[in-house]
């Protein structure tokens, strides 16, 4: 691998980056391994992002490296249209265990916005083939962050995302966002106020009438927006009233699963059952890109009753690449073998008192954190909304760690295999730079 600077940066078109002021001092990381990345200068970097929300095990675990290096050399790709190989069903089968049984079937993708749009698809597809074809009306949420593929930034809600590509999806609705700093602020786990938010389904309901929406879709912790979580109740709210007026509930766990809240999924830290659930990211510890649509049963074989045929007239040429595979086989391993989860557990509570101890620092206007998550919000700079946060992500990178922001909330999300000597130096710093922001 090249670990020298690029000779030119001009040809790369950089994703949600600002990129003028990127190549103007770029920040290049060129190997990682356990929780640190090292930049192109040789500095260690520690990771207190699990690199964008998707390397929960972290990094170079030489379980996951050792499988992708062999299925390469195996089987470097095989198409799933009419035809497959073994492990895309081994880990279907992997997928259903580490999720308990709850769900019947899996359907694969290649990233958190392809399962969104796969998951929307099916939610109307459902409905069709089960006699209510009217149900085509899909219910988002303020805030919500679902990727972007036209699906997911219609049903999202960020205006940011929407604004540049005119006319969306029709069809769809809000319900309102649950951020209530007024009465929530400094919050650990599940807010106390706002599980009447969820009953806003109801006036959708009486505006749209039920017989018109296939499907509610909603983050259980919205992680791009902010560390939203969700007040108590609610996500058992939405539940009730989703099966009240039958409505599929689509959690979209591509930050939440795996992990991320010390348990396997969202919905197991809430005790909620969604009729779907979108991954990704975690899937494969971020070695290779994969998603997929963890489905219920009764959604499946409602497809199987068909008459003989193409079920579902959707898939991607990738879906269930045979490298993807082994790295999300590999990846369970590791969650088992090393006993992750319980790692996140016994360390939680030393996160959460390290987070909630910036509390009283300069511009420290709120902060929120559930599992390993924080956010962890600044007060804006008056007519530069995004800056304070912004200079703050520079100046910790510059200092040795990754954080990640999202207009001025810091947000932190590190690898499950994190230790309180890892905690210490991202707070540690932090404290330092908060203290230095204008």
């Amino acid at each position: 691998m090249n670990e020298s600077r690029p000779a030119s940066m001009n040809s790369f078109w950089m994703p949600f980056t600002n990129n003028r002021d990127f190549k103007a001092n770029p920040r290049l990381l060129v190997s990682a391994e356990g929780v640190y990345y090292k930049d192109v200068d040789g500095n260690p970097i520690l990771d207190g992002t699990a690199g964008l929300w998707c390397v929960p095990c972290g990094h170079a675990q030489p379980k996951i490296v050792a499988a992708v290096r062999e299925m390469i050399g195996q089987l470097d790709f095989a198409p799933t249209f009419q035809m497959g190989h073994p492990a895309a069903f081994d880990l279907a089968e992997k997928l259903m265990e580490y999720s308990n049984h709850r769900f019947g079937h899996v359907f694969y993708t290649n990233s958190g916005s392809e399962a969104v749009d796969t998951a929307l698809k099916i939610a109307l597809a459902y409905h069709k083939a089960r006699g209510e074809a009217s149900r085509t009306r899909l219910i988002g949420r303020e805030r919500a962050y679902h990727g972007v593929g036209f699906g997911g930034i219609s049903v999202g809600g960020i205006a940011g995302n929407r604004k540049p590509y005119g006319v969306m999806l029709p069809g769809v609705d809000h319900l309102p966002h649950t951020h209530n700093p007024e009465k929530n602020a400094f919050t650990r786990g599940e807010p106390e106020h706002g599980m009447n938010l969820a009953d806003e389904l109801e006036r959708i309901v009486a505006l749209h009438d039920a017989s018109t929406i296939a499907a509610v879709i909603v983050e259980p912790v919205a992680g791009s927006t902010g560390v939203l979580v969700p007040p108590k109740g609610y996500l058992k709210r939405l539940r009730e009233l989703c099966t009240k007026h039958g409505i599929l509930l689509i959690f979209d766990e591509v930050i939440t699963g795996f992990g991320r809240l010390t348990t396997p999924f969202a919905s197991d830290y809430f005790d909620v059952e969604p009729d779907m659930m979108t991954t990704a990211k975690g899937l494969t510890n971020g070695v290779i890109p994969m998603g997929a649509v963890f489905s219920k049963k009764f959604i499946h074989d409602a497809f199987m009753e068909a008459p003989p045929g193409i079920e579902l007239f959707h898939g991607y040429t990738y879906s269930g690449h045979p490298v993807a595979c082994a790295a999300s086989l590999a990846t369970l391993e590791v969650f088992r073998e090393q006993n992750i989860l319980d790692n996140a557990k016994a360390i939680q509570p030393y996160w959460e008192d390290a987070v909630h101890a910036l509390k009283g620092l300069p511009h420290v206007i709120d902060i929120r954190t559930i599992g390993l998550v924080a956010g962890i919000e600044l007060a804006p700079i008056a007519g530069k909304p995004g800056a304070r946060a912004y200079a703050a992500f520079k100046k910790m990178f510059a200092d040795g760690v990754l954080i990640r922001v999202t207009g001025d909330i810091i947000a932190l999300s590190p690898p499950l295999t994190f230790e309180k000597k890892h905690i210490d130096e991202l707070f540690g710093k932090l404290t330092t730079v908060l203290k230095t922001l204008e």
